[in-house]
């Protein structure tokens, strides 16, 4: 009897541009490894790199990974690991170059190959002011890579789990319609992508472990899809339902989590503790992909300019009045397309502290002309510092504004879109969609994606009894981060009983309570039983996305945190 393929050590040494520069050495250093992936792109990154390809052409990737490779790809290579990643940006055949240069001035044996076709820009009128558009893609291409040979794989815009799923197809043989073993993978990939968030990092109950340098994190990975995460021994950081969880319910939305590989049923994951910093993870259920691919275009919206005035002591009110006034009148003659104020009460009365005792009102102004948001607000900000409330000052000398993006998500079908794996020796191969599901009754491996869901069943409330006064967070956990325009609010609870209060409790017209930002918008509530877990979707919250800048938390990443801080009244038998 032929034993079963040993399980593929998948690792992760970034989630976005700008994380932990040591991490590539780290995760080769500190254990066994197959493969290792590192996620260098957002929406904001692209924004950013298609302003770098906009100055040069042969920019327009993530230049972090290349200088990481000075002194890791020799190691890679010694070690028999493989590299997946991103970083490839906007230009992932020059990346692929730029490593093959590397590799040949190091003296270093390395096949190269990359993924293409993701980027869609010159195939189309996007409108104006777009700079990238650029389609999700899926796994297939990076195993194509894998199979052809590659010790280097470099994408462009792909999903974040396609960095495990690519090579997870390539390790076990999965065909394109293996969905539940591809939807096992997907979760695994979307554990890992945020690095250190799946081992402690950004976790509501940090203090229960050391996590000033918490390790990257790995999946074991098996056959059938199913996973174990964990992270090398002696690193930082933990492991736990808790943590897994967390990462779980960042930036997804209900039971379906589509994606151009596969639907993975998120309602279906099963999580449990497999020892000291290892979570299983288990019973990961997929339905056929999309039919279409998620295209994100990023444009220029305008310009924005932003002053903030500090107000400390008494009359905090009467000073912003006061201020407001001025300088509304000075925008009187060309207002700005979009002006907003917002007041932060950060002061406290007595304070033994001027900052202490100081409060902020915030000027944001935007329009797509330059120059009506330019030197007209910094000039009349700055003339008003000797003719306004006692004590003025602003946080940062005002500036003559910035252009700001703006992101923006659309279908593309997606037979067309060229899908391609450039392989080692040059070859190119063409890389079909994923297959549509069987036309005939679906069964429970090949059910027909995008029906409706049945939602499981919530567990009964708890019996009435005393309750207290304190923040949710006593009870539950939460992590929250941005779509697009929308943000998600994941929050779950650590134990049976705080679950059956939390499902009854946290309703959409609750959250609205606590969070009264979210008062007016439309916000959706996605139950997740076999996490505990409760999913909301607040749609608009953040404008125009995270590049908009439209808030003062623009990705939505405190959101959760501050529900967390919010008091109501809690059953006394879970505190």
């Amino acid at each position: 009897m032929t034993p079963p393929p040993r399980p593929l050590r998948i690792g992760n040494a970034s989630g976005f541009y700008g994380d932990r520069f040591d991490a590539l050495r780290e995760m080769l250093t500190g254990g066994p490894l197959d493969v290792l992936t590192g996620d260098y792109l957002a929406e904001l990154t692209m924004l950013i790199l298609g302003r770098d390809r906009a100055k040069d052409p042969a920019r327009g990737y993530a230049t972090t990974f290349l200088r990481q490779l000075e002194d890791t790809l020799g190691l890679a290579m010694e070690r028999g690991v493989r590299l997946v990643t991103n970083a490839g940006g906007l230009n992932p055949a020059g990346l692929a170059d730029a490593i093959r240069e590397l590799a040949e001035r190091l003296g270093i044996g390395c096949r190269v190959a990359h993924v293409e076709g993701d980027d869609l820009l010159g195939t189309r009128d996007w409108g104006p002011g777009v700079v990238t558009a650029n389609a999700y893609l899926g796994g297939a291409g990076i195993t194509a890579c894998l199979r052809g040979g590659a010790d280097v794989v470099v994408t462009g815009r792909v999903t974040d789990a396609a960095l495990v799923t690519g090579p997870a197809a390539a390790h076990f043989g999965w065909a394109a319609d293996d969905w539940d073993a591809l939807a096992g993978a997907v979760v695994a990939g979307h554990i890992l992508e945020c690095g250190t968030q799946a081992t402690g990092g950004n976790y509501s109950f940090f203090v229960e472990h050391d996590v000033r340098r918490p390790g990257f994190p790995l999946a074991e990975l098996h056959p059938d899809g199913s996973s174990v995460i964990t992270k090398h021994p002696h690193t930082g950081g933990a492991v736990t339902v808790g943590t897994v969880t967390a990462q779980l319910v960042y930036e997804t939305a209900g039971a379906r989590y589509p994606g151009p590989d596969v639907t993975a049923r998120l309602d279906s994951v099963r999580l449990a503790q497999d020892g000291p910093d290892r979570v299983r993870v288990h019973g990961v259920r997929g339905e056929a992909p999309p039919r279409t691919l998620k295209t994100g275009l990023t444009r220029l919206g305008g310009h924005r300019n932003e002053v903030v005035f500090v107000l400390t002591g008494l009359d905090i009110e009467a000073k912003a009045a006061l201020v407001r006034d001025q300088m509304e009148g000075a925008m009187s003659k060309r207002r700005p397309a979009e002006v907003r104020w917002t007041l932060s009460r950060t002061d406290h009365p007595d304070a033994a502290v001027q900052e202490e005792a100081s409060a902020l009102l915030r000027l944001v102004v935007r329009d797509r002309d330059p120059a009506a948001v330019g030197r007209v607000i910094s000039g009349a900000a700055v003339e008003l510092a000797l003719a306004s409330y006692p004590g003025f000052h602003v946080t940062a000398p005002p500036g003559k504004g910035s252009p700001y993006g703006v992101f923006e998500a659309v279908e593309t079908p997606a037979d067309a879109v060229p899908h391609t794996a450039v392989l080692p020796d040059g070859s190119r191969l063409p890389i079909p969609p994923a297959p549509a599901p069987p036309t005939t009754s679906a069964s429970p491996t090949t059910p027909a994606a995008g029906g409706p869901v049945d939602e499981l069943p919530l567990p009964p409330p708890l019996p009435p009894g005393p309750t207290r006064r304190a923040p949710l967070g006593a009870v539950a956990g939460a992590r929250s981060g941005d779509k697009g325009g929308s943000a998600n609010i994941g929050v779950w609870a650590r134990g049976e009983d705080a679950w059956r209060w939390l499902a009854h409790t946290l309703t959409v017209d609750r959250l609205r309570e606590l969070l009264p930002e979210t008062a007016e918008l439309n916000v959706t509530r996605h139950p997740l039983p076999r996490l505990r877990a409760l999913n909301f979707v607040v749609d608009g919250l953040l404008g125009e996305g995270v590049a908009a800048q439209a808030r003062f938390d623009p990705q939505a990443k405190a959101v959760g945190e501050w529900l967390r801080s919010r008091h109501l009244d809690i059953p006394e038998v879970l505190l």
